[in-house]
């Protein structure tokens, strides 16, 4: 099971998530399931991912790879963060048209991920703070 959790606080934002894939007893595997996208003084943004490994590992290299294209939209390129959000979404359906298209008929895989994006981008006021109180 993966955590990923993002925490909006008076301060600024705070992202956090594990980095174990499996566990077994005599086996343990990690892979990085936070990635911070920056651009000097532009833009911070932070993609955690949970579920499918196959899923969110093509999709973060997709969208690392397009940020060294100027061929393809890219997160270094969008202006606010609902287009970086859907440019990500956009990433998690091709990958997965993609990949459940290569399965067998008979195939049961589930190509299912959660992404968690957040950051900001130079220009868009951050979100307001609530309290519970």
């Amino acid at each position: 099971m993966t955590y990923c959790v993002a925490m909006c606080l008076s301060d600024g934002l705070v992202f956090a998530s594990d980095s174990r894939t499996n566990a077994g007893v005599d086996h343990i595997a990690t892979f990085k399931k936070l990635h911070v996208i920056h651009s000097a003084n532009d833009r911070v943004l932070v993609l955690q991912s949970a579920g499918n490994l196959a899923t969110t590992q093509s999709i973060v290299s997709l969208l690392e790879t397009r940020m060294r294209s100027d061929n393809e939209p890219n997160l270094l390129q969008v202006a606010i963060l609902y287009d970086a959000a859907t440019l990500v979404g956009a990433t998690l359906c091709e990958v997965i048209d993609r990949d459940s298209r290569m399965q067998q008929h008979t195939s049961i895989t589930n190509f299912g991920c959660n992404l968690l994006l957040g950051g900001q981008i130079a220009g868009e006021v951050p979100p307001p703070v609530s309290y519970l109180s």
